[in-house]
């Protein structure tokens, strides 16, 4: 059964660290190349899709990794997860005080209504989500090195 727990919870983190990359360096990279308003389009859409889906995501990846550290714990490799969950709750708390204020803001504009610092709060968002990707890096890191 730890097994299981071990491979799933591995499985669910690295999507997550999958996603915010590509949103990091591939998805805000595109949208912001596009033309007129349709970076800041392309940004509140996904604000509001990826804003209804992330929470689910990073609290039952944090759950996963204090599950396997708690089964786990005895172990080797217990202080790798504890470090891992100990980096996901960091992420959540960052996200919370951080990152989503900007996105409930941001999910809500549309060319009329965007403030005119759009792109500065953008980028801000931009540069709290790089460190909230090398945090879920470490955090998947640790709980690979605890499977090895």
């Amino acid at each position: 059964m730890l097994d299981a727990l071990q491979i799933v919870t591995t499985v669910i983190v690295g999507l997550l660290v999958g996603v915010e990359f590509s949103v990091a360096f591939v998805i805000n990279r595109i949208l912001d190349a596009l033309p007129d308003d349709s970076a800041q389009l392309g940004r509140s859409h996904g604000g509001r899709m990826l804003g209804a889906l992330m929470p689910f995501w990073y609290i039952g990846s944090l759950a996963l990794s204090a599950v396997w550290a708690v089964a786990g714990r005895g172990e080797g490799d217990a202080g790798l997860v504890v470090a891992a969950a100990a980096l996901l709750l960091l992420s959540v708390v960052m996200s919370l005080l951080l990152l989503v204020p900007i996105n409930n803001r941001g999910k809500t504009w549309t060319p009329e209504s965007r403030p005119e610092d759009w792109k500065e709060q953008m980028n801000r968002w931009d540069r709290y989500h790089y460190v909230r990707v090398v945090i879920l890096v470490a955090a998947f890191a640790s709980l690979v090195a605890a499977l090895a």
